[in-house]
């Protein structure tokens, strides 16, 4: 995320006054020693990555409507009626599978209801729970709560009251502010109607609302510092420092806050990056890239390379992750907002099955699923393409960013009954064209996604150590 001119820019912008306006840190209180100061942004940095990432996303979907990726303000629904796009840049990795219903949530007044409808038993979906801690901390949907229509209660941290009638689950955030990412499953391009019909069915309102009782006070307005997921590098301690008044602390995250708090970051704090020396401001850049490449090697090593892909599980509530901030950070920087492995396994790579990096400016490449070897899924599969720079998916000429499971029917297989998808930056040929996954002139970041994967054999769980494993991608030899 940091390079050399990355740092200097970003000491170039910060001192030029990007910081927050305050009282002086350095009259406020003694400050740390360079050197305490360069480790405590470096651990700074792996705690918070996470809590900025979001907190920039909820700034662009929820708060800023002129930011080009607003979709609705707080406890509002915005059905996507279509999937992502190269023109989705919010988020890094974005799923193009499901439309998705997006809901922020404000819980600061009272706990808000969510409403699904019934859906047909063929057709996945979910509601993943996420705070802002990134903690996936509930699902509805498929695999958990079954296709019947129901009523599900969301409530803040402090929340401590009785389930109300009718309610069928109550999920807890860990934060007054959080997502329900709803994602429901398109069979095809004809297929939409059906799913903004469902989509039409998700509904959101406060307990009040839904108790029919007088509505509490309206929580006080909040003028919340300005973020955007591309201004990250630029300001980060200033976005932490932001996010983190919305960010209950904890006994697992006490002991980072508490160092936080020794440079001025942190509810009623002061911290002010241009008032610091330029040699605070030098170490704690490069405590930031220490950080980020600590990051970057968990996401390499992390997990269990097969036959070339990162197989690990990553995602989860607060006791999954248990204090292990290098993997939260890592997990947001390889997909934030991803799910629990048990909803869905994420295999990615950026290298070919002998170690060599994926480039479509250099190669053509092929994957090839043996017969009676597509990933075994309870609902569907699942491969994405990304530009290895940005994350983002790829503009190609026939709009195609991924290949799933749905298009199998109009898909060839090979005489032995094996698939072969074709990775190339050209079309492979009309008689190879429908197995054809477009990738950049570039470098390559390629993800698999299996949604609701079988438990028996063969399966890919326990992540890393399941009996079906995702085969090799190999440079093409034709």
């Amino acid at each position: 995320m940091l390079t050399k001119r990355d740092l200097l820019r970003s000491a170039a912008a910060i001192a030029a006054g990007a910081a927050i306006a305050r009282p002086s840190l350095l009259m406020a209180q003694s400050y740390p020693g360079i050197i305490e100061a360069k480790d405590i942004a470096e651990e700074g940095f792996i705690y918070g990555l996470p809590l900025v990432m979001i907190y920039a996303v909820m700034q662009e979907f929820a708060v800023d409507k002129n930011s080009g990726q607003f979709k609705a303000p707080f406890n509002e629904i915005n059905n996507q009626h279509h999937v992502s796009t190269p023109e989705d840049t919010a988020v890094i990795t974005p799923n193009s599978d499901t439309p998705y219903s997006i809901l922020w949530l404000d819980l600061r007044a009272e706990p808000m209801v969510i409403s699904v409808p019934a859906i047909e038993k063929d057709r996945y979906y979910s509601v993943q729970l996420i705070d802002n801690n990134t903690y996936n901390y509930g699902y509805i949907g498929s695999r958990t709560t079954g296709t019947e229509p129901g009523d599900y209660l969301v409530v803040g941290p402090d929340w401590k009251g009785e389930t109300p009638a009718g309610i069928k689950k109550v999920f807890q955030s860990t934060t007054p502010f959080t997502l329900a990412l709803i994602r429901t499953q398109l069979f095809n391009a004809d297929d939409m109607p059906n799913v903004e019909k469902i989509q039409a069915g998700y509904k959101l309102r406060p307990q009040s609302a839904f108790l029919n009782q007088p509505a509490p006070p309206a929580p006080p307005a909040i003028e919340f510092l300005p973020a955007t997921t591309a201004g990250i590098k630029d300001n980060f301690f200033q976005y932490l420092d932001a996010a983190l008044q919305f960010v209950p602390e904890t006994p697992r995250d006490k002991a980072i806050r508490a160092k936080l708090a020794k440079i001025g970051i942190g509810p009623g704090k002061t911290f002010d990056f241009k008032e610091l020396s330029l040699e605070h401001k030098a170490e704690m850049l490069v405590g930031m890239k220490q950080g980020d490449g600590k990051v970057d090697k968990w996401l390499t090593g992390g997990n269990k390379n097969i036959n070339g892909w990162n197989v690990g599980s990553f995602f989860g509530d607060e006791a999954f992750y248990n204090g292990d901030w290098v993997m939260r950070a890592g997990a947001a920087k390889g997909g934030l907002l991803g799910n629990d492995a048990v909803e869905a396994m994420y295999p990615y790579t950026r290298t070919d099955a002998t170690g060599a990096p994926l480039d479509g400016g250099k190669h053509n490449y092929t994957i090839t699923f043996a017969p009676g070897q597509l990933p075994p899924v309870n609902a569907f599969w699942s491969v994405t393409m990304y530009d290895g720079k940005s994350q983002l998916l790829v503009k190609n000429p026939i709009n195609r960013y991924l290949i799933n499971s749905p298009m199998l029917p109009g898909m060839k297989k090979n005489q032995d009954g094996s698939l072969t998808l074709y990775i190339q930056k050209d079309s492979p040929g009309a008689d190879k064209e429908a197995n054809w996954l477009p990738a950049p002139n570039d470098t390559i970041y390629l993800v698999m996604r299996l949604y609701w994967p079988k438990t028996e054999a063969p399966s890919i769980l326990p992540a890393g150590e399941g009996t079906w494993q995702p085969p090799g991608i190999n440079v093409a030899q034709y």
